[in-house]
């Protein structure tokens, strides 16, 4: 058992430094690319809202970049879901190699850079007296493996889904976009009425985002987090990834 991990870990390891230099190369800045990213648009949110009404005592633009931020590591799994099996195709002439594992890290190569994109931007905001240190450390990185979690389910599911079927993929950027909205990730859960508020509470992002910023603010409340519910959502979307992915592996044909 444990020497079958060790082999997998280190094929996930090596399909992490295949995507990196396959996305990223080597030339201008290279491999920093996967942090300069976000980082540029976690900075460039932050400014824009710097202007805006304080969320409950919280600084608009720390706000803003907070949710942005780890906006940004959702978004980017969900978009590029519908290239993984396409772009690594040849690699699965490998025993070892299994869709599952190019998922797996495609995703832990954008959490990578989001949590250094976010570390670095919430370190500015602390240097420049936004925020103060994360209260609630622990909450702040279940949030981020809430999001990266639920994220991890749905774009295994569109990986699948779409596999042969271009129709599918022109739907999934809007998809992406179209979530922003529905997450909570630029206002807080208590601001929307009734009955909305329970509409939106549906989606298990809100709940995610909340506890991202109960971590992350110590003004933030935890009103609105139902843990159970996120890991139940989690739980589920997964399992319906694993059977996308399971279902797609039997109709991947290598040339």
């Amino acid at each position: 058992m444990a020497s079958a991990i060790s082999i997998q870990a280190r094929v996930i390891g090596a399909l992490i430094l295949r995507e990196l230099h396959t996305r990223y190369g080597r030339e201008n800045i290279g491999y920093l690319w996967l942090v300069a990213e976000p980082l540029m648009l976690g900075t460039v949110i932050s400014l824009l809202h710097n202007q805006g009404g304080s969320h409950g005592g919280t600084n608009p633009a720390a706000f803003a970049m907070v949710g942005y931020t780890i906006f940004i590591l959702f978004r980017a799994m969900i978009n590029r879901a519908d290239g993984a099996i396409s772009a690594n195709a040849p690699l699965l002439y490998h025993r070892m190699v299994t869709v599952l594992d190019i998922c797996i890290a495609r995703a832990l190569l954008e959490l990578a850079g989001t949590v250094m994109a976010f570390i670095i931007l919430f370190g500015g905001c602390y240097v420049i007296g936004y925020v103060s240190l994360p209260e609630r450390p622990l909450d702040l990185m279940a949030g981020i493996a809430a999001v990266f979690m639920i994220a991890m389910g749905v774009s295994m599911i569109i990986t699948g889904v779409t596999y042969h079927n271009s129709f599918l993929e022109r739907f999934i950027h809007p998809f992406a976009y179209f979530q922003i909205p529905f997450s909570a990730a630029f206002f807080q859960v208590k601001d929307v009425p009734e009955p909305y508020r329970s509409y939106l509470l549906i989606s298990p992002l809100p709940h995610a985002f909340e506890l991202v910023r109960y971590g992350a603010f110590s003004e933030a409340k935890a009103d609105y987090i139902n843990a159970p519910y996120i890991i139940a959502c989690c739980l589920v979307l997964n399992f319906f990834g694993l059977l996308a992915l399971k279902s797609v592996r039997s109709r991947i044909k290598l040339n």
